[in-house]
């Protein structure tokens, strides 16, 4: 019997998975143990094996897409079995899922018949169409342009006018026919979804009546104003049609744009838009600087212009090309972004900040790593000075719960380590019961498999604090936000150079500033400063973690 594959949970944070390869196409024979495809979670790429043989006969997720833990990913069986059940079942559920991202659409699609439904008042055939909800974020929209106009007879799926939503102009037709009665929107002007747009119905119904009753937050249009505009009105709109603009004059510009540029007494028609299709957008006029060219209106024009004048006419105008570029979020970019906000927003962060005496550290590093096949960093000696720092402060190794706070007396260090699509933290279990080699070298290889992506989720997980350092990078002092449920991280900054007193006396030194972030539901500032002191004996007295 065939067996539907769905996308497995690969982490305790995974949500969804990008599946990154398929290994196996429909139609191979797939044995238990076999690998199915590469996975993509929010903290690496893994290989997914099958725990069944036969064939695989359908693959539900192509390469490059995401999809939500418990989604259908594959389904095998015998060779020429039937699976047409199983599909209908599994797009069912996936139907439910999508349900209220569909009532969306939907709505915007009926809302026309239910106008209709709910208004039994309505002489017979009259309809009252509103503005449509054309994406699932648009709350009102405008109207670029009407291609109706009162008086015309309407058919089902004609294009009634022209709307521009917050993400794009769009073309929005009619669901019913009649005669174009009322308009209730104009040209340029914006409405909130669900007001009334137009009515249709029989022609030469009176429906006055209607468009007064019905809730709209705009007030009537004036056709009569529209229906009047002289020919010179109309020759300025087409002469000052550009590359933003169709063929019949109507200039392509968002709302806020629009409204921005007559607050400036720009002229649309002078800007160059960059958004979709050529359409004007806010960053548009924002950044609009007008034509240097002026073209004088008579020969006594330019014989009575100024030398500031001209000055300024010839003044040098920059140009370019707005460029931009779009990148789909990774799973773990996502998942970063998720839980750093989570924490930054829910954890309140408090800072301290102490500058360390670095002499003798460097001292102890050089003897060290004098030993063959031994290499250790400052960051190495960090960790274990805050190891053994958390071992005396236990406070500052502990965890919020809502009706309790962990006291963890084992110290999983967690390491920040940057990677092409972000940071992950791989952590080291049991530091303090690691030698300072010990560190260096698990340190140095969990570092190069996060940056190939061969981490497994275990090797980063259970951490009770962290440390970020930034030093190779020449950055001195930074802060960083905690990794819950971390109550505490340390950020470590670069070893400075510079002169400090000693005994009295102004002599070189190597200084190197650390800052360390708390919780304070769980540590007090007192705990943290504790905290502090003892790591800087540490560091400054190497000699002290061998004891």
């Amino acid at each position: 019997m065939a067996e539907i594959i769905t996308m497995p949970r690969l982490s305790d944070t995974m949500t969804e998975g990008v599946v990154a390869t398929w290994l196996k196409k429909v139609g191979d024979t797939v044995k238990e143990g076999e690998i199915l495809a590469e996975i993509e979670t929010d903290k690496a790429t893994m290989e997914f094996e099958s725990f069944h043989n036969g064939t695989l006969l359908h693959i539900g997720i192509q390469e490059g897409e995401s999809a939500p833990v418990d989604s259908l990913l594959a389904i095998i069986g015998k060779e020429g079995e039937d699976i047409s059940s199983l599909l209908s079942s599994a797009n069912a559920e996936q139907k439910e899922e999508k349900s209220s991202s569909d009532e969306i659409v939907a709505q915007s699609e009926t809302k026309t018949e239910e106008v209709k439904a709910s208004s039994s008042s309505l002489p017979k055939g009259v309809v009252v169409v509103t503005m449509p909800r054309l994406s699932d974020t648009m709350t009102d929209g405008t109207v670029a342009t009407w291609i109706k106009k009162v008086g015309d007879t309407v058919k089902e799926g004609e294009i009634l006018a022209e709307i521009e939503t917050d993400k794009a102009t769009m073309e929005f037709e009619s669901f019913n026919e009649g005669t174009l009665l009322f308009i209730g929107v104009d040209e340029g002007q914006t409405a909130p979804v669900d007001s009334i747009l137009a009515i249709i119905g029989p022609a030469g119904t009176d429906v006055s009546g209607i468009a007064a009753n019905f809730s709209n937050e705009l007030e009537s249009p004036k056709q009569e104003q529209k229906e009047t505009r002289n020919s010179s009105e109309i020759i300025t709109e087409q002469s000052t049609s550009s590359s933003n603009s169709d063929t019949n004059g109507r200039i392509f510009a968002s709302p806020l744009a629009r409204q921005i540029a007559k607050d400036k007494g720009i002229n649309l028609a002078q800007v160059k838009g960059t958004g979709e299709n050529g359409r004007i957008v806010k960053s548009d006029i924002e950044n609009f600087t007008p034509s240097a060219t002026v073209a004088p209106t008579s020969q006594n024009a330019v014989q009575s212009e100024t030398p500031t004048t001209k000055t300024a006419v010839q003044q040098f105008v920059p140009a370019g090309e707005s460029f931009a570029e779009e990148f789909k979020n990774s799973q773990m970019r996502k998942t970063i972004a998720r839980r750093l906000a989570e924490s930054k927003f829910t954890a309140p962060h408090y800072y301290l900040t102490i500058e360390v005496a670095m002499d003798e550290a460097m001292k102890s590093r050089s003897i060290i790593n004098t030993i063959p096949d031994t290499k250790i960093s400052f960051n190495d000696m960090v960790v274990k000075a805050c190891a053994m720092a958390l071992k005396k402060h236990p406070r500052v190794n502990s965890q919020w719960k809502e009706d309790a706070t962990i006291i963890n007396h084992h110290v999983n260090i967690g390491v920040a380590v940057a990677v092409e699509d972000g940071l992950v933290v791989p952590v080291l279990k049991f530091t303090d019961q690691m030698s300072l080699t010990q560190i260096g070298a698990v340190v140095k290889d969990m570092a190069g498999r996060a940056k190939n992506k061969k981490l497994q989720p275990a090797e980063m997980e259970g951490s009770t604090f962290t440390v970020s350092n930034l030093g190779m990078f020449g950055i001195t002092e930074f802060t960083s936000i905690i990794n819950q449920p971390n109550s505490a991280i340390l950020s470590v900054g670069a070893i400075v150079e510079k002169p400090v007193v000693r005994d009295g006396q102004i002599v070189v030194g190597n200084t190197m500033k650390v800052t360390l972030a708390c919780d304070h539901r769980t540590v007090d500032g007192a705990t943290g400063a504790q905290f502090l002191q003892t790591l800087r004996t540490f560091l400054e007295s190497p000699v002290t973690m061998l004891a």
